[in-house]
């Protein structure tokens, strides 16, 4: 019996040393993610990785001959590589680029490094060949780079999203611009902040997660152990709420400030000075500016050259289309376009044509159209084209006809543009622009029945950021993007 207990003993001592040292496991993992920690191993790991790179560049090098000029002095390679991914911002603790802008600052890192370390050995030693040295070392580092990021990156991502390593974050404002916040850091984990609350003292607010007013700050930090704060919209003087700042910098934990005009904020903001007064200068895009002009043209150019390329694969669907039910090949809807103005969109038909396209259909009040609607009378040819996307490729004529644009908001009906330009704010602004085969909301995911207001969101912010890199992106991520089921 004594042995029975002590050997119960020796398992429960045993249980709770491996739960001990499963909890000490995970308590550091989420150290090294909380406070600056991923951003330290992140450059830990890429300079781990250059080093790595530069010592089998140069052992393949050296395989049955003698040490080549200036080896050495591939050395400096990786400490420019890393200044130069540094002054990119990739080290970092705030930031979340995507992985197209993670992959040009790498490439342009990587070669604007191998670029310097060829010019001073070509100067330093005239008679070596600087890229037949400096080459391996470049085309080995470059993608290395990427995909050890991209599995560093990936199980943060999948670490925030398990909940591990999440901030607790605290609201200042519980308006409507604070409850978007708290549904796109919801929506978002990969964010690593967790909404907890909002601190706010308005009258009539339904919110049950307000958990205090502003001056309650210290005593809401210190009982729910918040790590971050969002400053919001208050109706409340600026006076009154650059002491929340300061509580914030006190307290240690981090902070992040929605600006005033919003809306009208765009990546091309340039921080001037007056004296010691900040000066934001806002640079609009005019989209009615020579930058458009040329985007309308490659517009154009690209579409023609894309139905040329794809022409097998535009005559094989035609043919599918005609043999799979009667009816027209193509399906035409007329949409609004820029300024308003009225186009008809085509579409390969996926439907019979045999009613209208949308009876039945009952949409929410934040609910846009698409997909299936009403009644399902899509062919078997039709359901593979919409899974694919391809029922959008006729779209290609639009574009080449000038009536539409590659990468833009997509367009509405009449019926429905003029709902939602009285329902959802700023919803007209997209007429300021062509609208797209594809767009910055589409490739987010923003496809068929989802979120109009969303999705006016992600539109508005594509024409206010509006660039050729912008474009590039898009087109890229569509790719991706088209082998998700669009339903």
């Amino acid at each position: 019996m004594e042995r029975a207990n002590s050997e119960d003993a020796l398992g429960l001592r045993g249980r709770r040393g491996l739960a001990g040292f499963v909890g000490s496991i995970s308590s550091r993992r989420e150290s090294v993610m909380r406070r600056g920690g991923f951003p330290s191993l992140r450059f830990a790991v890429d300079a781990l990785v250059l080093l790595a790179t530069v010592v089998v560049a140069g052992l393949w090098q050296l395989r049955g001959r003698s040490q080549p000029d200036g080896t050495w002095f591939l050395l400096a390679y990786p400490v420019l590589v890393l200044l130069l991914l540094a002054f990119r911002g990739r080290y970092l603790p705030t930031g979340h680029p995507s992985r197209l802008d993670v992959t040009a600052h790498v490439l342009g890192a990587t070669s604007l490094a191998a670029m310097l370390v060829i010019a001073v050995v070509s100067v330093a030693w005239p008679d070596s060949r600087p890229v037949l040295l400096v080459g391996p070392v470049w085309l080995l580092s470059g993608p290395a780079l990427l995909v050890v990021g991209t599995g560093l990156e990936w199980a943060r991502m999948m670490a925030h999203r398990k909940g591990y390593a999440l901030k607790p974050t605290v609201i200042i404002g519980a308006g409507a611009v604070g409850e978007r916040l708290e549904r796109r850091l919801v929506d978002h984990p990969e964010l690593g902040l967790r909404p907890i609350g909002f601190l706010d003292e308005q009258d009539g607010l339904s919110n049950r997660r307000v958990l205090g007013g502003p001056a309650d700050l210290r005593s809401v930090v210190s009982s729910t152990r918040a790590e971050h704060v969002i400053l919001s919209f208050l109706r409340a003087p600026d006076s009154a709420v650059l002491p929340l700042i300061r509580d914030c910098e006190e307290l240690g934990i981090g902070i992040s400030v929605v600006p005033r005009f919003f809306e009208t904020t765009t990546s091309r903001v340039v921080l001037e000075h007056i004296g010691g007064l900040p000066l934001f200068a806002l640079r609009r895009v005019n989209p009615k500016g020579w930058q458009f002009t040329l985007k309308h043209v490659f517009d154009r150019a690209a579409s023609a050259l894309v139905i040329a390329v794809l022409s097998p694969l535009l005559v094989t669907i035609s043919l599918a289309v005609k043999s799979s039910s009667s009816g027209p090949l193509l399906y035409r809807q007329t949409r609004i376009g820029r300024d308003g103005r009225q186009f008809e969109m085509l579409k390969f038909r996926t439907m019979s044509a045999t009613s209208d396209e949308t009876s039945g259909l009952v949409l929410d009040a934040d609910t846009a159209p698409g997909g299936v609607e009403g009644v399902d009378r899509r062919s078997l040819v039709g359901k593979f084209l919409r899974r694919a996307s391809l029922d959008e490729l006729p779209q290609l004529f639009n574009v080449f006809h000038g009536d539409m644009s590659l990468v833009g908001p997509r367009p509405e009906r009449p019926e429905f543009a003029t709902t939602f330009a009285e329902r959802i704010e700023r919803y007209t602004d997209r007429h300021r622009v062509k609208s797209g085969i594809t767009g910055w909301a589409q490739v987010h995911g923003l496809r068929g029945q989802t979120s109009l207001s969303d999705r006016v969101e992600w539109d508005n912010y594509y024409i206010e950021n509006w660039s050729l890199w912008l474009d590039i992106k898009i087109v890229l991520m569509t790719v991706v993007a088209v082998f998700r089921s669009a339903e």
